[in-house]
């Protein structure tokens, strides 16, 4: 096996264990419970397991292969399928997740199947539309949806839940989560159903819970990007007392020359079908890092060094150096927001290295 220095993505896991216990101990002094969204760091087994030691025992992943991870690595949690099953895969769901998130009866129908052969019992929360217009039920139809999956044998609905801040980019405010807690006081009274999880949103839900003197029915949010970037998801301020480096990307330098600011000759598309624009700068030193779009998202990247990242290939991405006498060899670290994290954790071109002291 190639074991190659850089490109790497080192994960400081001390650091990991003191943003999950802070997170842990903040919600749940309001009495809100905690979902690991693991989707994000490819359910490593090795940020798992911190996650379930600093007490947050539900993982909430949108791939079933990462479910699956997990388990095999013998991590002691509840799984969660973090969006509505697709058909082809209802085997899977039964196996792999004790939970899923689900907003088609006919999926439901054939969960409750699957179940029943397997004899087993499989857990559903459904999720409502409040505005952000990624996935969800109609409140106008929350009635029939829970008529329908109480009649179903091998199914039992533990929740409903709502999504904020993801595609419409709509905020979890107090009026939606009033709404959300109505609708849940709705259904425990109307069907005499108890509800586990009221799951009122993720990190976007900071504020609000920071600022709400009354958290209503709300008791579950769904968080990753704040356990691994210390950050809430709405303005991407750092939350107080957490750490916003637990990953650092670590790239080296492959060439470094000074050269022209702005290339020379008549100016077409680049690699990715952009004609770019350049500003001129006269000379300047020009530090190339061997990785590119392919390994990382570039755009998401924010250099710890006051250098200048001016643009990316698939595999080359150009620096300003400034006046850091940058030299080949060189490893250059930057911070990343949750795009770049989600990239370089998927990409097989980086290597992961666990840091195990602060």
């Amino acid at each position: 096996m190639i074991r190659l220095r850089t490109p790497r993505v080192e994960i400081n896991l001390v650091k990991l264990a003191h943003n999950a216990e802070k997170l842990f101990n903040l919600y749940g002094s309001k009495g809100i419970g905690i979902m690991g969204v693991t989707k994000a760091i490819c359910g490593g087994p090795e940020i798992a397991k911190v996650l379930v030691n600093k007490g947050i025992r539900i993982l909430a992943d949108s791939k079933i292969i990462n479910l699956k991870k997990m388990r095999d690595a013998g991590i002691q949690a509840e799984f969660v399928l973090l969006r509505t099953p697709a058909l082809s895969e209802i085997d899977l769901v039964i196996k792999y997740a004790d939970i899923s998130m689900n907003t088609e009866i006919a999926v439901i129908k054939r969960l409750s199947e699957t179940a029943i052969k397997n004899k087993t019992l499989h857990k559903i929360i459904l999720m409502i539309e409040m505005g952000d217009l990624r996935e969800g039920i109609s409140p106008l139809n929350l009635d029939q949806y829970v008529q329908d999956v109480l009649k179903l044998p091998g199914v039992k609905m533990v929740g409903i839940g709502a999504n904020f801040a993801c595609f419409g980019g709509v905020k979890p405010n107090e009026d939606k989560m009033e709404t959300l807690s109505s609708l849940a006081i709705q259904v425990e009274k109307k069907f005499a159903l108890p509800l586990s999880y009221v799951s009122g949103g993720n990190s976007a839900n900071y504020r609000w819970f920071a600022t709400a003197d009354d958290i209503g029915n709300i008791n579950n949010l769904r968080l990753g990007e704040s356990i691994f970037l210390g950050r809430e998801t709405l303005c991407r301020k750092r939350i107080p007392e957490l750490f916003t480096d637990v990953f650092t990307f670590i790239s080296e330098v492959i060439e470094s020359k000074i050269k022209s600011s702005i290339p020379n000759g008549e100016i077409g598309q680049n690699a990715f079908g952009i004609s770019p624009k350049w500003k001129n700068r006269g000379q300047i030193r020009r530090a190339i890092l061997g990785v590119g779009i392919q390994d990382v998202l570039v755009s998401g990247l924010t250099p710890k060094l006051d250098i200048e990242i001016l643009g990316s290939s698939s595999d080359h991405t150009i620096l300003d150096a400034k006046k850091v006498d940058l030299k080949v060899g060189d490893e250059v670290a930057f911070n990343l927001d949750y795009g770049a994290l989600l990239s370089v954790m998927t990409s097989p071109y980086v290597m992961k290295e666990y840091i195990h002291t602060m």
